[in-house]
Formats: C-alpha cells, structure tokens, sequence
C-alpha cells in the first residue's frame, strides 16, 4: 500500500520551498512539475494532492476534475497567487478542499494539508470497511441476503417469514447465518456495516 503523501504539483521554484515546509513538519512529500506528471501516479496515490490553480497545459481546477473522472477521491488543497473569488468558488464547485492564497501562512498551509490528510484517512477507512463488508456479504446464499435485507429493513422474524413464505424458526436459522458470515455480533452492528456499504 503506498504512503499517504502530500503530492505538490507546481510549475515554479515554490513548490521546493513548500515541500521543505511540510517535510520539516514531518509530512511526507512528492513534488511533480506539472499536473500530467501527477496523472499518471493518481491511481495509486494516497494522501492530499496540493496543487498551484495556474499552470502550464493543465490548470488545477481541470486537473481536479480529471481526478474526479478517474475515480480519484484524494482530498485537494489548491493554493493561488491570483486571489479571485470567482475562481475559489470554481475550485470549490470542481471538489476542492481547501482554497489557499499566495503567499500564504505556513501554519495555515500545515493546517490544511494535515486537514486533508486526516479526512483521506478516514474516508479510507470507511473505503476499507466498505469493501469488506461487501465481500463478506457476497458470500450469503440468495436467501440469507433477503433474510438480511429483511432484518435491515427492521422487519420482525415472523414478518420476514411471512413475506418470504418459510417458517419463523427457517428464519432464525437464515438470520444466525447472517450474523455469522457477516461477522456482524449484533443486529444494530449489522444495521451499520449495511449503511456504510449503502445498502441501507
């Protein structure tokens, strides 16, 4: 699994400086020149992607909206020599996390690198918990899944039998089933492994 990094993208000399910052902070860093540099590792980065709005080829706020194409969910700060609202609001609009001007407070360019980094770590997390709930529900019979369905749809035992024609107890046999594949030790920890994986 490759490291959580903060991947800077700039066409000037800032970006050195800027990756001195934040590596002295203790935050790891890659540098790239331009925002096609960085497309072709953006499937497999983790981390924040910090990114000039003005550059060569390729703006900021395209390359956040080639990201988004991609499937590439990386929390985006975008910092700008050239203040104007209209275009914060576009950033804002293409997914961007934050909006930094030039010259910007190191403290607030640490703040929101290390913001971007604790949301893509959870967001990760909750990506990590998502998919294993999946696998896990993908190996339920086609009954247990209208069993489990049932249970998170908050339908009672003799309700979920009734409405798949089976005797109560065939339920309970299917529900204990359930809990066990799933790996789920209560029906309220079912309820929300089902809501993180959107299926409820």
């Amino acid at each position: 699994m490759p490291e959580a990094k903060a991947h800077v993208i700039d066409d000037d000399d800032a970006r050195d400086s800027l990756a001195f910052l934040l590596s002295t902070a203790d935050v790891a860093v890659a540098t790239y020149a331009s925002a096609k540099a960085f497309l072709e590792v953006a499937a497999e980065a983790q981390g924040v992607v910090v990114t000039d709005v003005r550059m060569p080829e390729m703006d900021g706020i395209e390359l956040v909206r080639r990201l988004g194409a991609m499937g590439v969910t990386l929390p985006v700060v975008v910092m700008t020599g050239h203040g104007d609202v209209p275009l914060a609001v576009e950033a804002m609009k293409a997914g961007v996390l934050d909006f930094i001007e030039k010259p910007y407070d190191d403290e607030l360019m640490l703040g929101a690198v290390r913001a971007a980094l604790a949301q893509h770590s959870q967001s990760k997390a909750r990506d990590d918990e998502r998919a294993d709930f999946l696998r896990r529900i993908g190996t339920l019979s086609p009954r247990e899944r209208q069993v489990m369905e049932g249970l998170i749809a908050g339908k009672a035992n003799k309700v979920i039998a009734y409405d798949l024609d089976i005797s109560q107890r065939t339920v309970e046999i299917y529900r204990a089933h359930v809990m066990t594949k799933t790996q789920a030790k209560s029906l309220s920890e079912l309820v929300r492994m089902a809501m993180v994986a959107g299926l409820a």
